[in-house]
């Protein structure tokens, strides 16, 4: 069986995302616990607007890390603020656990409707660079939320990146690490 590479969009669950209250020593603990790594870490992502079950909502401040695990990645999400979000809504400020699985779609509106169709609803609608994010309820279905993410070039780079520093990682060199290159510098 063939696996859709990191970063392609499809149909197919791309990513598994964990709630975690220090972001920092999350990563290190994943590095050394499963080996996973490196983890590409995008601090403080705002999102200034954004729709909360369906009404407007203002100023989340989340992290993330990322690093990939064969065809998966782990996502790691620390939020900031006590804006509502979806994370806050499975997982209270202080505690950590699984979240979401992560679709990567290049027919967003399709996929978005076929979730709607099933009565889902979302907790979470919104735009980050230019392309549109969903989290749709579907935990009473299958326990966790599913995260929508449209296809875009920089999300696209974004993983590949993430991919590429997994493959041949040595399991020690820089285990935690910038996610734009504009960050290193």
């Amino acid at each position: 069986m063939k696996l859709p590479a990191p970063g392609v969009p499809g149909r197919h669950v791309m990513q598994v995302a964990l709630m975690v209250d220090d972001i920092e020593t999350a990563c290190t603990r994943w590095t050394q616990t499963t080996g996973i790594g490196p983890f590409l870490v995008v601090p403080h992502i705002e999102v200034s607007e954004y729709a909360y079950r369906g009404k407007k909502a203002a100023g989340l401040d989340f992290s993330v890390a990322i690093a990939q695990s064969g065809g998966v990645q782990i996502e790691l999400v620390q939020q900031h603020c006590d804006s509502p979000s979806a994370y806050r809504d499975t997982i209270a400020k202080g505690e950590g656990g699984f979240h979401h699985l992560a679709i990567y779609t290049d027919d967003y509106d399709a996929v978005y409707a076929s979730y709607i169709d099933q009565g889902f609803v979302t907790a979470v609608d919104g735009e980050f660079g230019g392309f549109r994010f969903s989290y749709i309820d579907t935990s009473k279905s299958i326990g966790c939320m599913i995260e929508l993410i449209e296809e875009n070039p920089i999300q696209t780079d974004f993983f590949e990146r993430v991919a590429a520093a997994a493959d041949g990682w040595d399991g020690v060199t820089d285990p935690i690490r910038p996610g734009f290159p504009a960050e290193a510098q």
